[in-house]
């Protein structure tokens, strides 16, 4: 057993001023971790006991499909440039240089050193499949690092990735892995949803998270609770009600306008008596592009999308192909529309081609001509508004394939809650979520750019299919402890909390009462739980506050009734007390949780 008094648990009374969420004031307060710099924080005794747990669990669940290697942390610029992504990555990813001026950096992840290691050391399909995971540290620099250790710079992952010689393996891997998440998860207490979710710059065929409600969280997940449906924002669709369009205009063509002073959507159909869903909004972007060569390319961008919906920045980038945009500046929109911004339209645009990029976008054209990417919520409707790239003008009855053409059609806005599920047509509802997982079917995307194959059984030579497989381990403690909290502090489950039980003599200075209590921890321990025996001469009230605090979920009092045999036993969840003979303690809490079952 440990005694408390020999122990380094800081507990604080009060949350520091910058914690806002319930996970970061708990985990400062409980003495679990304390903050050397913005994003960068020290694990102290219990948060690193938990985080040995966490990982134990990921590890023997992992160990019945997988299997564990530890790779370098620091990695040369080659081996990300050879996959495309030393530049994708940005300002997110960690760059410095050694004596020798020779670039590197701190890995984010490690889909391009496991594919290294394959390219050069599979050389058949019947070394196949193959599933390899690590748990080790990663770096990211974050830009807004908050929420305690929800958002940071230094963070451990359990990373696996899975090699196969077709669609048909990785289905299986994908597989696999979900169903070991889930029991991971499950072990570790957590309420937790599985959502279909974007790839981002991952990329790759299929992606889905797995996600735990929480205000504290950043992404929204829309769900449907009559068929299960559950989607991130950034993947999530919708059935629509049916819009009514507009009349044909007398003219049976496009009319312009004279709308002085009417910037907005909601101006322009306040001005023209239409509903504000058929009034279509431009959205103007510059988009990098690469020319034949491979240089740098600006190109205009132009969304079209109802008046009442929001663009999602994610769908957007999977529109593009990933690639990098941004809001248009005034004196662009100027030159490239010939007007400010609030009269822009896609009537007269020229437009580039697009070209085969074996199923993404790419890009042939001008410099100054536009991508157009129409919603899918517009697609067939009639007699839009637009602007008509005019000051204090706008267009009616504008019809595509008539009055304008577009690059492409896709699926671009954020679902509104309400709005019908996309599979039963139930109300959908949007929730803050927390992700703690994401497992990719990333295909041949690094595989195919860094060169590994293998002989098939034909003998020839085959690219990899891949998946990667992530969860982040501090979240999964982050995460149970926005689950499992109150104005006292928080629990755990019995598998990740740092202690399973305390011990608390009220009194130790009463002999009897210490012996006592040091033989039931004996016994405890002797069962199986890790027990923390809280032997401090403290009063009884600060003993119980400190063991509500500290996320252990029995506590055992050993108090004034012990000499007539009799325990208090609380369970930290609900708070509950029950009266408990000394010699049926054990009983009790084995019906509770056997560590041993």
């Amino acid at each position: 057993m440990q005694r408390w008094s020999k122990l380094f648990i800081p507990t604080l009374r009060e949350a520091p001023a910058d914690a806002e969420v319930a996970s970061h004031k708990f985990l400062i307060r409980a003495g679990y971790v304390r903050q050397l710099a913005a994003g960068i924080y020290e694990y102290l005794f219990m948060a690193q006991r938990t985080i040995l747990k966490i990982t134990g669990i990921v590890r023997q669940e992992m160990d019945t499909i997988g299997q564990e290697m530890y790779l370098p942390a620091l990695n040369p610029r080659e081996v990300w440039e050879a996959s495309g992504r030393w530049s994708v990555m940005g300002d997110n990813m960690f760059r410095l240089k050694d004596r020798k001026g020779a670039d590197l950096c701190l890995g984010m992840t490690h889909e391009e050193i496991m594919t290294d290691i394959a390219r050069k050391e599979l050389r058949s399909y019947k070394q196949l499949p193959q599933i390899w995971y690590q748990i080790q540290t990663k770096f990211r620099d974050e830009p807004r690092p908050k929420s305690g250790l929800l958002r940071v710079r230094q963070f451990t992952m359990k990373d696996a990735y899975s090699f196969d010689i077709d669609r048909a393996g990785l289905d299986k891997s994908f597989d696999l892995h979900d169903k070991v998440y889930r029991r991971i998860f499950s072990r570790c207490g957590l309420d937790f949803v599985a959502v279909e979710a974007d790839s981002g710059s991952m990329g790759g065929s299929q992606s889905q998270e797995f996600m735990v409600y929480t205000d504290a969280g950043e992404d929204l997940v829309a769900s449907c609770g009559k068929c299960g449906y559950a989607a991130n924002l950034e993947k999530a669709t919708s059935k629509l009600e049916a819009v009514a369009d507009l009349a044909d205009n007398p003219s049976g063509q496009r009319e312009k306008v004279h709308t002085p002073a009417t910037k907005t959507i909601d101006e322009v159909a306040a001005f023209l008596k239409t509903p504000v869903n058929c009034n279509m909004k431009s959205l103007a972007y510059v988009l990098t592009d690469a020319d034949a060569k491979g240089e740098p390319v600006f190109r205009p961008l132009l969304l079209l999308m109802r008046g009442n919906d929001q663009a999602n920045e994610a769908k957007v980038s999977a529109a593009i192909g990933g690639r990098e945009y941004r809001p248009m500046r005034e004196e662009e929109i100027v030159e490239y529309f010939g007007t400010a911004a609030g009269f822009l339209g896609p009537v007269g645009l020229p437009q580039v081609k697009l070209a085969d990029a074996k199923g993404k976008p790419a890009y042939e054209g001008g410099k100054k001509d536009f991508i157009v990417l129409l919603d899918k919520a517009l697609e067939g409707r009639r007699n839009l508004v637009g602007g008509a790239n005019e000051a204090d003008h706008h267009f009616t009855g504008l019809n595509l394939g008539v009055d304008f053409t577009v690059t492409a059609v896709a699926d671009m806005r954020n679902v509104v809650e309400g709005e019908g599920c996309p599979r039963c047509g139930a109300p959908l509802k949007l929730g803050k979520t927390v992700e703690i997982g994401h497992i990719f079917k990333l295909g041949t995307k690094y595989s195919e750019s860094m060169g590994a194959t293998v002989l098939d059984k034909d003998g020839k030579e085959q690219v990899l299919i891949m998946g990667s497989y992530g969860i982040g381990v501090e979240r999964i403690l982050t995460s149970a402890i926005e689950q499992n909290h109150d104005d006292n502090g928080f629990w755990l489950a019995p598998s990740i909390a740092p202690f399973t039980v305390v011990v608390v003599p009220t009194n130790v200075r009463d002999a009897a009462l210490l012996e006592g209590a040091e033989k039931i921890a004996a016994e405890l321990e002797a069962a199986g739980y890790d027990v923390l025996l809280d032997d401090r001469d403290e009063r009884p009230g600060v003993k119980f506050k400190d063991a509500d605090l500290v996320g252990i979920p029995y506590r055992v009092n050993v108090g004034k009734f012990f000499a007539e045999g009799k325990l208090e036993l609380v369970e930290r969840a609900g708070a509950k007390k029950t009266e408990v003979a000394t010699g049926e303690l054990l009983g009790h809490l084995q019906a509770l949780y056997n560590p041993r079952a």
